[in-house]
């Protein structure tokens, strides 16, 4: 059937929603996605069966995941699912959208700890990309996922349950409040850290986020300060923290690590080749002992 007479088979459709989504960066590839949501089926069986005539529901369906699309809402948001570390997380708009750079954390995460058995929490673990994707590396790992977003929590609460993992744990309360009297081996965090007033706030896509999730203050160092100076009281002697942060803010933070006695810091840049993850272990306590001298 030709698809020119006939503009309401799927490669017609597909044609009009590329043409809409023009502005955007693979447009096609996001068309074929928004239509496999709507029809609820593969990329392979759009293709096969692109000759196929939608009904007006399907096509109205369409036109208005689109219609969101150019607005410049998320994908995520849209189909209401996202892949991160291999996993299929459900998102909303209660949580960021899981982001390529952050499976960096993931990454220096398992580097660092090779232990079969280790106490380790993931702090504003929104969707809990983070902890989700440990927790299916190291099965024998006790995750500990906090959110002070009780919205953002029941997404992550979802997820684990989805992917059937049960070595995690859910608390809800602002950063270490809900890690009273306990210490862990690790402590990996991507939290918010662009400035409040950056121009970076106006790109489209991030003003569907949750902004509480992308900025923390008026230098973007507020959420990073916070972790840096709490996560002493909460690791274990040479227990690691784990942060994502600004491409620009590697120093900054490198210089808080070390006022707060952290040791082997080091930044990890991303696939962009942008300084994004730094690490730092907490050292052994000292013993502090004090000598007497005999008198003469």
């Amino acid at each position: 059937m030709d698809a020119e007479k006939t503009p309401n088979t799927i490669a017609a459709v597909l044609a009009r929603a590329v043409a809409h989504l023009q502005g955007s960066p693979g447009a096609r590839f996001e068309a074929q996605l928004l239509l496999c949501h709507a029809l609820s089926c593969t990329r392979s069986a759009l293709l096969v069966q692109e000759d196929e005539l939608l009904q007006p529901v399907q096509i109205a369906a369409i036109e208005r995941a689109v219609a969101r699309r150019a607005r410049g809402e998320p994908l995520a948001y849209i189909t209401g699912r996202k892949e991160f570390w291999s996993l299929e997380l459900q998102v909303t708009p209660a949580v960021l959208v899981p982001r390529p750079e952050t499976e960096l954390v993931v990454e220096r995460c398992l580097a660092l700890l090779a232990a079969p058995s280790a106490a380790v929490a993931d702090l504003g673990t929104g969707s809990g990309a983070i902890a989700l994707a440990l927790a299916r590396e190291r099965p024998g790992w006790q995750l500990t996922a906090t959110d002070q977003s009780r919205t953002a929590l029941a997404v992550a609460i979802g997820n684990a349950s989805a992917l059937g993992l049960a070595n995690l744990r859910f608390r809800a309360g602002d950063w270490f409040m809900p890690l009273a009297g306990e210490r862990y081996d690790l402590l990996a965090s991507n939290p918010p850290y662009i400035a409040l007033g950056d121009a970076a706030l106006d790109d489209p896509a991030l003003r569907h986020e949750p902004s509480g999730a992308l900025a923390s203050g008026p230098t973007g160092l507020e959420a990073l300060a916070t972790l840096i100076k709490g996560a002493p009281a909460h690791l274990r002697e040479h227990g690691w923290l784990v942060l994502e942060h600004g491409a620009t803010q590697a120093g900054a933070v490198a210089d808080l690590l070390v006022s707060q006695g952290f040791r082997h810091v080091r930044c990890h840049a991303d696939l962009a080749g942008l300084a994004r993850v730094t690490e730092a272990q907490r050292p052994a306590l000292e013993a502090h002992t004090t000598t007497q001298s005999s008198a003469p």
